[in-house]
């Protein structure tokens, strides 16, 4: 294992010796800073008719669209397809792209294939608006939502300058349910699935890659080859293809057969079926860096949690509290005095798929609950928690079980790879 200390001294020197904050190479390799966005757990919404649940870190990145070009802070979501900037400036709002100020945008047509034919896996299905212009609604699983209309412009990667990529020019007082907080940090999202219109197909590579540091809010994201001697071999699972359209089977997130969990070597005691996705396509595993935490199905969490509280007896101390239940899907949390330096030694947690393993241990087990004190502790919650709590029906594997790891998107080999990078020495 290598050292992310080290990785990331060495791509960022790389890109400070071009003066610049992202890296292209004539090799079609190009690199740009990651960072993680923490949203403050107060400003957070708490809808009395609904589940809370929403993210409170997010994996961002920062380039150029337009000409000339206007900097933009966008969130990296390998679940989303449609890449969307905010264009019209609120007071929740205030980092927006103008494309009056771009002499290379150019709106959507209704009409276009584009419209008619590229966003046929939208959940909700595009429209023509009175303009005559392609219109999107698009929705996510925390029940916000952001709407407006396509269009093309240049977003630059380096010196080279990707013309006529397809992108959302969102109004953000369109029934968005984002928070303030969040949208004044970001500017948009980055669409990284495999659908058509995503931003990795657009731009044409093969494969991509990110590394998150554990430790502060670091990290990498990379398009094309890594090809770094120091990257030791990858540990690949293949993607689940599906041709046939499934109610509830999203066709083009980057889907993986979950195959079971240990918890330090112990296989839980699960039938095979509760991993394969069912007629309606409900219970699929996708690999989403949109996501924070990691969401299983009903009866493989209780087995999960209740194997973890097992081996942790004695070790933590359980927040008793039913009505606590921390983004709506963790109900399983401890309380851990504020005066210790660290956690106590924990079970490892490994997450089996098809062909590779990914290993959760130590500090990824657990998140503190930013605010929250219960006289002399800290609130710490497992970090796996109940989709059926959601209404999610799939396994979801966040990005925050993916930290000091390297994680590979093949798209040219349909193959997710990964493999654990050690902080420090």
């Amino acid at each position: 294992m290598f050292a992310v200390d080290r990785l990331f001294l060495q791509l960022f020197i790389f890109c400070l010796f071009f003066q610049s904050n992202l890296c292209f190479s004539s090799t079609r390799t190009a690199i740009l800073p990651l960072k993680t966005k923490l949203i403050s757990f107060e400003s957070l919404p708490r809808p009395p008719n609904k589940l809370f649940f929403h993210h409170n870190v997010s994996l961002t990145v920062s380039l150029t669209v337009g000409t000339p070009p206007q900097t933009v802070t966008m969130v990296i979501d390998t679940g989303s397809e449609l890449s969307w900037l905010h264009c019209k400036k609120t007071s929740n709002t205030p980092s927006t792209f103008d494309p009056l100020r771009s002499s290379s945008y150019s709106p959507i047509g209704c009409s276009s294939p584009t419209c008619t034919t590229r966003t046929r896996d939208f959940t909700i299905p595009a429209s023509c608006d009175p303009n005559n212009l392609c219109h999107a609604t698009l929705s996510y699983a925390d029940a916000s939502s952001v709407e407006g209309n396509l269009a093309s412009d240049t977003f630059h990667l380096g010196d080279s300058g990707l013309t006529g990529t397809v992108f959302g020019c969102m109004d953000s007082g369109s029934g968005s349910s984002s928070t303030p907080d969040e949208d004044s940090k970001t500017t948009g999202l980055i669409g990284m699935n495999r659908g058509s219109l995503s931003f990795v197909t657009q731009m044409g590579f093969p494969k991509f890659s990110y590394c998150i540091s554990g430790h502060d809010s670091s990290g990498v994201l990379l398009f094309g080859e890594a090809n770094f001697p120091w990257l030791g071999p990858l540990n690949y699972t293949p993607l689940v293809q599906i041709s046939t359209p499934l109610p509830y089977f999203d066709r083009i997130a980057y889907t993986v057969q979950f195959e079971g969990i240990k918890v330090s070597g112990k296989v839980l005691a699960l039938p095979k079926s509760v991993f394969v996705p069912e007629h309606s396509g409900a219970g699929q595993t996708m690999v989403d860096s949109g996501t924070q935490f990691t969401f299983l199905l009903g009866p493989v969490y209780t087995a999960l949690k209740n194997e973890f509280m097992e081996q942790t007896k004695g070790v933590l101390r359980v927040l008793d509290d039913p009505n606590f239940v921390f983004q709506g899907a963790m109900d399983l949390c401890y309380l851990v005095e504020l005066t210790r330096t660290s956690l106590p030694p924990l079970p490892t947690v490994s997450l089996m798929f098809r062909g590779a393993e990914m290993s959760v241990s130590a500090e990824r087990l657990m998140y503190r609950v930013p605010g929250v004190v219960r006289g002399s502790d800290g609130v710490y919650c497992f970090t796996f928690g109940n989709s059926d709590l959601l209404g999610i029906e799939a396994y979801v594997i966040g990005h925050h079980h993916q930290q000091n790891v390297w994680m590979e998107y093949d798209l040219a080999k349909s193959r997710v790879g990964f493999v654990e990078i050690r902080v420090g020495a």
